[in-house]
Formats: structure tokens, C-alpha cells, sequence
């Protein structure tokens, strides 16, 4: 008797093990990219710390408050720079109340702002002098009126006391300094200068000479330019405002390219190289030296 073939019905769910399959895989696949971003981000946040960490400590980057101040003080800016009675804003005025600089380098300059402005006490009074920390660093402007003759580059003799104060201050410092020109908007036309802008760039590299030959800066320490009557710290409207606008300012950088120079004593007698460069040091110099008094 023949036996009867059972009949083997089909399966119609075996595709399950090869999704179930697909799934695991997926899975996993997923589990590794999540582990393997998250792992990069807290490298990334630590390298980014590191960083910003060591270029503030430079004075290099700002916080995250004086971003948002430097931001709001743009903002004021550029909205009065819309009316027509308000000066063009020079590279040294106060863009906002912090400096791009570490806390320590701020804190420096303060301290030197505080030696200068007890050391010019008298020529601040008189208003010669102006001493301001600014967004660029600590900016001493020299008023035209207290240090030269209209139209001349070379500053006068009775200036040369008070110059070489602030230069003896700053030398022994680490910090760069840019020297800067500035003029009014009243046009010059002489034998020696063609415009403001010779005049400003004149003042500026005549008074980075003094520093270099008189005072032994470095010369890789310093800089110097002319802005003529384009960078004014005031209005030009008035008579009080060009005589503001034009000075020499003598901006120290939170900035270091070159070795410290040893502090030293301010000589009694001028350099000879201040003779050089000012006409008639000699002469003031001998005037101001108190006689000796014979016993």
C-alpha cells in the first residue's frame, strides 16, 4: 500500500528574520554614531576652552560680556554717526569701557595711567595733556597748543621736559606704542607741507625719532602715521573742537614684539640726539638748570 505525501504548507513569514536582522544592525549602527559624536563634542568643547583659555590670557579674544558690550557700544556709534554734527570716530576713542585685553594687562595699564597722570598733573590741568584707556590701550594726547608752533612738526623747546617724562615712563614698559598725527579741518598749504596729511605724518615720525634716538626705544616697539583731519576725537564746528582735534596721540598697545627695556633714572642733561632733533633743546635746557651756588 502506498504511502500518502504530507504536504509541506508554505511559510509566509520567514522575511521576519532577515528584517529582525536589518533592525539589529541598524540599531547598532546608530548606537556607534551617537557614542562616536558625543565623544567628538566634549573633545571639541575642551580644545575650544584650551584655546580661548590661552589667546585671552594673550588679550587676543574677549569674553562673551564684552563681545555684547563692544556690540552695543558699535550699535551707539554707527546711530550717531548718522547725524551730521558728529565727528568720524577715530581708531583710539573709547568704543565702549573694556579694552581688548586680559584683566592683568588692564589692570597694568591702570597702573601706568596712574604714574603718568601724577607725573603731568600740571600740563593735565592746563589741558595739554589728556590721558584715556580707549578700546586700543591707554592713549596720552598731546594738544598742539602745549607742544608746537601752528604748521611746524618739530615740537617746541619748553615741551622737551614734559616729553621726556613720558617717554622715561613708557620705556620701561613691555608694551608697543603707535604714534599718531592728527589736524583739524582747516586746509595748510606752506613750503614745508603740501596738506594736513604731511603735517599729521610729519608730528607723528618726528616724535617716534625722539623716542628711538633720545630715548633708545626699539624701533620694532613703535609706529607711527598721519590721519590728517579724519579721525577727529571732536567736532570741527567750533574753535575748542579743532584745538582738540589737533594733537599727537601716543597710544600704548596691550601688545609685545620686543625685549624690556631696563628702567632708568631721567638723565639731568638732554641727550644729544634731543639737541638733534629739537632746534633749541640746548638754549631751553640751559635756561631751566637752576645756577650753582658757590660757599
Amino acid at each position: 500500500m502506498r504511502k500518502s505525501r504530507s504536504k509541506h504548507s508554505s511559510n509566509h513569514e520567514r522575511w521576519l528574520i532577515s528584517y529582525a536582522d536589518f533592525i539589529t544592525l541598524l540599531f547598532a549602527f546608530f548606537v556607534v554614531m551617537y557614542s562616536t559624536s558625543k565623544a567628538d563634542q566634549k573633545k571639541q568643547a575642551e580644545a575650544a576652552a584650551a584655546i580661548n583659555s590661552a589667546f585671552q590670557s594673550l588679550g587676543l579674544f574677549q569674553s562673551a560680556k564684552e563681545v555684547q558690550a563692544a556690540q552695543a557700544a558699535k550699535d551707539a556709534a554707527a546711530s550717531l554717526a548718522t547725524s551730521q554734527d558728529a565727528p568720524v570716530s577715530p581708531m583710539n576713542v573709547v568704543l565702549g569701557d573694556q579694552m581688548l585685553a586680559s584683566p592683568e594687562v588692564r589692570q597694568d595699564f591702570e597702573r601706568i595711567k596712574h604714574n603718568l597722570e601724577k607725573l603731568l598733573s600740571n600740563q593735565i590741568a592746563k589741558h595739554v595733556v589728556a590721558l584715556h584707556i580707549g578700546r586700543d590701550g591707554l592713549v596720552i594726547s598731546l594738544r598742539e597748543a602745549g607742544f608746537y608752533d601752528s604748521g611746524s612738526a618739530t615740537p617746541h623747546p619748553g615741551s622737551i621736559t614734559t616729553l621726556d617724562q613720558i617717554a622715561e615712563a613708557l620705556r620701561a614698559t613691555p608694551y608697543d606704542i603707535r604714534i599718531e598725527g592728527h589736524t583739524d579741518n582747516v586746509p595748510i598749504h606752506t613750503e614745508q607741507f603740501d596738506s594736513n596729511w604731511e603735517l599729521s605724518t610729519a608730528r607723528a615720525t618726528h616724535m617716534a625719532r625722539i623716542f628711538i634716538e633720545g630715548h633708545h626705544f626699539s624701533p620694532a616697539r613703535l609706529s607711527a602715521s598721519g590721519y590728517a583731519e579724519f579721525h577727529p576725537a571732536t567736532t570741527n564746528t567750533t574753535t575748542e573742537g579743532r584745538a582738540q582735534n589737533r594733537r599727537v596721540d601716543i597710544i600704548v598697545i596691550p601688545r609685545v614684539t620686543a625685549p624690556r627695556a631696563p628702567a632708568l633714572d631721567v638723565p639731568s642733561t638732554r641727550p644729544e640726539s634731543i639737541t638733534v632733533a629739537i632746534p633749541g633743546a640746548a638754549t631751553a635746557q640751559a635756561a631751566v638748570t637752576p645756577p650753582s651756588i658757590s660757599r
